[in-house]
């Protein structure tokens, strides 16, 4: 079992550089996805597939959408998009490994991307990923 260091929020106004950051270190990393809502619980919308990345869609500045891409097109590829995300938090192991992601929406759903083997960032700098 991991150890767990608590939860750090993103500051919104980081989300942007936060994203584009997260997404090129955890670029092919295995992962699920996982959506949670009062209406209808926890649904698994993926499960153990490489993440591609974590992008925003803006309308005159404003941050209206965070869109999260994972798996291998054609077959086995998930798209979610989050409008009206409102919350972002990173946790983190007790190593400094980046283990999952929450963003909260407007709606209060949750979604959970959860990498299946955390890695400090230092041992997977400059690894070469096959394409």
């Amino acid at each position: 079992m991991t150890n767990q260091l608590p939860t750090q929020q993103i500051p919104r106004t980081q989300w942007t550089s936060f994203f584009d950051s997260f997404s090129r270190q955890h670029e092919g990393w295995i992962a699920s996805l996982e959506v949670f809502s009062t209406d209808l619980g926890a649904q698994q919308e993926a499960d153990e597939l490489p993440f591609e990345g974590i992008s925003v869609d803006t309308t005159n500045d404003e941050l209206q959408a965070v869109v999260i891409s994972i798996g291998k097109p054609p077959v086995e590829h998930v798209t979610h998009t989050i409008n009206q995300p409102k919350r972002v938090w990173l946790q983190r192991t007790s190593d400094g490994a980046d283990e999952s992601l929450e963003i909260e929406a407007a709606d209060n759903s949750k979604i959970l991307l959860r990498f299946r083997s955390p890695v400090p960032p230092e041992l997977v700098d400059g690894v070469v990923r096959d394409r």
